[in-house]
């Protein structure tokens, strides 16, 4: 055989071994992966391609760290790794795994929800129970909290957490009182919270919110006690459920918060209100209204004269002895 027959032979194989090699180079990159079954993937912040290929070996993601690393270079685009926690699917290709882990697809996202009207101690108790926030947290000051749903990461500080929802409260109050009706009886946003965390505990009926506030309003104006029953509540129980009825010694307490021994409002919020109420304690309704009473189905009567509310009280009393509760 010639040498030129030689020559091309072996160029005919070099080309074959070549694309031999480059079909596996590419089928290694999207093939499917080594991992038996979905898991999690947490990258921490500031990590590297190469750690992060060691650590997806390590956890059984890739088969190999190196091969990981070369063709995610040559093969996987220049989008930066996203810290955070990713969901992994079994089987998953190598190109899925760095798309994934560039946030381009599959991030965990962990939520703790926090409840129009949950009062701080039961949100501490919330972060405390969460088993993958870290670290001591202790129940943040009343009516600091914005109810709402947060996401965090795994291993986040409970402390973080807290701190968001605090700046996300400190921002909506600041944009509702700028936004605040020229007759809200508040004087700064702090008595607007104040009003508000009343107005979230007296009424789980979203169309009564500024109907309550502008009773309240109307007794702040004339100088009445607010009697609000919450207030008494809460220096007992830190805004939890009292779970029986109000003993008349709590009634007659003097505090800082019970509105049946004092005029005004109390010191502080008594839980953490909700954006709807402070909107209705900055927008109260234009009412006459002073006083309340529960109508038995889930909302409240509202009345101008005492003479009015005696008549509701009684109805509401024959209701309560015509369904055996008293």
């Amino acid at each position: 055989m010639r040498k030129a027959g030689w020559l091309r032979i072996i160029v005919l194989a070099l080309l074959i071994l070549a694309g031999v090699y480059a079909a596996n180079f590419v089928y290694g990159w999207y093939g499917g992966g080594p991992l038996a079954q979905d898991t999690t993937f947490v990258v921490p912040d500031g990590s590297s391609l190469a750690g992060i290929a060691d650590k997806l070996e390590a956890e059984g993601v890739v088969g190999s760290a190196s091969s990981f690393r070369t063709r995610a270079r040559l093969l996987g685009g220049g989008e930066p790794l996203k810290a955070g926690e990713f969901a992994i699917p079994a089987h998953a290709s190598a190109s899925a795994v760095l798309a994934i882990l560039q946030g381009l697809q599959g991030e965990v996202r962990r939520m703790v929800m926090v409840p129009e009207g949950m009062p701080s101690i039961m949100v501490q108790e919330r972060l405390m129970a969460q088993p993958l926030l870290t670290g001591p947290v202790i129940a943040p000051a009343e009516g600091s909290i914005l109810p709402d749903s947060y996401a965090f990461q795994r291993g986040e500080s409970r402390t973080a957490v807290v701190t968001r929802m605090q700046k996300a409260m400190a921002r909506t109050l600041a944009k509702l009182w700028a936004e605040r009706a020229p007759d809200t009886v508040a004087r700064s946003p702090e008595e607007a919270a104040i009003l508000a965390s009343i107005v979230e505990k007296e009424t789980g009926k979203p169309s009564e919110r500024r109907m309550v506030a502008g009773l309240y309003s109307n007794r702040l104006r004339q100088g009445m006690m607010l009697q609000a029953d919450p207030t008494i509540i809460y220096p007992i129980t830190r805004g939890k459920p009292l779970g029986r009825r109000i003993r008349q010694s709590e009634i007659q307490a003097v505090n800082a918060y019970n509105t049946y021994t004092m005029v005004g409002l109390p010191k502080a919020p008594i839980t953490n209100p909700g954006r709807a109420a402070i909107e209705a304690a900055l927008h109260p309704a234009k009412t006459d209204a002073l006083f309340m009473v529960a109508d038995g189905k889930g909302g409240h009567v509202f009345a101008a004269t005492l003479q009015q509310h005696n008549a509701n009280v009684a109805r509401w009393f024959a209701l309560r002895r015509a369904r055996g509760e008293l």
